[in-house]
């Protein structure tokens, strides 16, 4: 089966933000929404939701799963309900830093997600076709006026809500099969 025929559904719970995303031969769809600290009592439903909405059946060949960093709670229920997933549905779950999510448009870009006490934890990446092609700087922890010294003139993307399709594309281009969770 081709990446192209296969249904692939992304999720991210890293954030404040809900993010899902579902892409099949025929189509794709995304939806992400601020749901706070209430991801494992909306997950399930939203991700029903979308594949009702798509007019597929409750079944992914593939997985994709933003692996943080972020809330200690947030990243974990997503993860376990990818991997939940994956084994009733007998799909692989490859995981991508959430920060890849953040990415918009094509170009060297910074992304950042806000880790308190003026620190951040920020990536650089090359962004081709609205998905990391490749990266610069390996996400990582730094002071806000260090990153921003790295980063130049360059675009930067701060807090933003997760783009699932990015997310997506992230993963079948380049996720792992051996992930590791990131908490801020």
């Amino acid at each position: 089966m081709t990446a192209h025929s296969q249904v692939v559904l992304a999720l991210d719970t890293a954030t404040p933000h809900l993010t899902l995303a579902l892409r099949w031969k025929d189509g794709k769809v995304a939806s992400s929404r601020e749901v706070g600290r209430a991801h494992a009592e909306q997950l399930p439903a939203a991700t029903r939701e979308l594949f009702a909405q798509s007019g597929l059946p409750f079944r992914a060949d593939l997985l994709v799963i933003g692996t943080g960093p972020g809330s200690y709670t947030g990243v974990r229920v997503g993860a376990s309900y990818a991997l939940g997933l994956g084994r009733v549905w007998g799909a692989g779950v490859r995981g991508v830093p959430t920060l890849e999510g953040l990415v918009r448009g094509d170009g060297r870009q910074g992304v950042s997600l806000d880790a308190r006490k003026g620190n951040v934890y920020g990536a650089v990446y090359e962004v081709s076709g609205g998905a990391v092609e490749s990266v610069r700087h390996a996400p990582q922890k730094f002071s806000l006026e260090e990153f921003q010294a790295l980063l130049g003139p360059l675009p930067h993307h701060s807090d933003l809500a997760p783009d699932g399709l990015a997310l997506l594309e992230a993963g079948l281009r380049h996720g792992q099969e051996r992930w590791a969770l990131a908490y801020l």
